[in-house]
């Protein structure tokens, strides 16, 4: 029954009522009796009683859609209000979700064009770094070179200090160059990556471990991106904000499909409100249709996780490390080598 009519039919009960009384036998006195003035207050109590059952009953649905949309939130799809009241309810609650999948739909469409656009003007910045720059930082390097074997030995010291100043500045352009764009991403593959990203983080005040599934599912290059991006921004948090001296990244294969998880010792997720970062993860996440989540670690620190759904049950060949790389789990050491391909690099923030 619709709202309207539960409504009119009430009040038209009511009003039948009153009606009947005023034709009917009973009357009222002037001045009014006790039993009278009681049998009038009984009546109006009953009809305001089922009056406002009527009414909680018909508004009830739409309390519930006011406080599913004032939690609606797009980086956590699939929440709907429950589609129940009567019939004008019931299609506006419908009506409301069915908007609900198309804003997610949009906004999982303008993501992947903005991130993909974002990917692009990394790849274009990382190469002009390289080959501009880069180079031209090369050249004064090789310039200084020749001027320190000519000057005078007063003057040899100063030339030395602006050839490590320049070494440096040419250092930190190819480390910003890789962390632009994963190349041994689409080189080396999606092990090499995680081995390399994990060597990068790995400094005095903070060891990186990796554990590595080898019989992985396929995933596609997409994919395969959304992983590398989350693992990276997952270890740039910890780096910055958890206060940790030691991390795990783990990339293991589940019954449905694969799971990346990065953990910390650090002090934890707390109430601390979501930044740019966290959101990034959450954008990416959704792209290839992945469960992300964040949240504290057993005992003490962060878990960040991510789970892709896959559909293809073959194992998916990982490259073979280049002749000379080290292949230990602990990457205090070793995993560096790979980073000497040119792509470590970090997250969106």
């Amino acid at each position: 029954m619709s709202l309207f009519r539960r409504i009119f039919l009430l009040n038209a009960a009511g009003l039948t009522v009153a009606t009947a009384l005023l034709l009917g036998p009973v009357t009222v006195s002037t001045p009014v009796l006790p039993g009278e003035a009681l049998v009038v207050v009984l009546g109006l109590a009953l009809m305001l009683v089922l009056n406002a059952v009527v009414l909680r009953i018909g508004l009830t649905p739409l309390q519930r859609l006011g406080r599913a949309m004032a939690s609606a939130d797009l980086t956590h799809p699939g929440t709907r209000a429950p589609v129940t009241g009567p019939a004008e309810v019931a299609e506006l609650i419908t009506t409301y979700n069915t908007m609900l999948d198309r804003l997610e739909t949009e906004r999982a469409a303008s993501s992947a064009r903005a991130l993909s656009a974002q990917e692009g003007e990394r790849r274009r910045v990382s190469q002009e770094l390289h080959d501009e720059v880069g180079q031209t930082l090369t050249a004064v390097l090789l310039q200084l070179k020749r001027v320190a074997d000519r000057v005078p030995g007063e003057l040899r010291d100063e030339v030395s200090q602006a050839q490590e100043a320049t070494r440096g500045s040419l250092d930190e352009i190819r480390r910003i160059a890789r962390r632009l764009r994963p190349g041994v991403l689409e080189e080396l593959g999606l092990h090499s990556a995680l081995r390399s990203l994990t060597g990068e983080f790995t400094t005095h005040g903070l060891s990186v471990v990796h554990h590595l599934d080898a019989d992985l599912p396929p995933l596609n290059d997409e994919a395969e991106l959304v992983v590398y991006r989350v693992a990276q921004e997952g270890l740039t948090n910890t780096a910055r904000h958890a206060g940790a001296d030691r991390a795990e990244l783990r990339l293991r294969r589940v019954t449905d499909g694969v799971e990346l998880l990065v953990r910390d010792n650090g002090r934890g997720p707390g109430r601390a409100r979501e930044g740019a970062g966290i959101t990034g993860m959450r954008e990416r996440a959704l792209l290839v249709g992945a469960a992300f989540s964040l949240g504290p670690a057993p005992g003490r620190g962060t878990d960040v996780r991510l789970r892709i759904t896959t559909t293809g049950g073959q194992p998916q060949p990982q490259p073979q490390p280049r002749p000379g790389a080290a292949t230990t789990i602990d990457t205090a050491s070793g995993s560096v080598s790979d980073t000497a391909s040119g792509t470590a690099s970090e997250g969106d923030r």
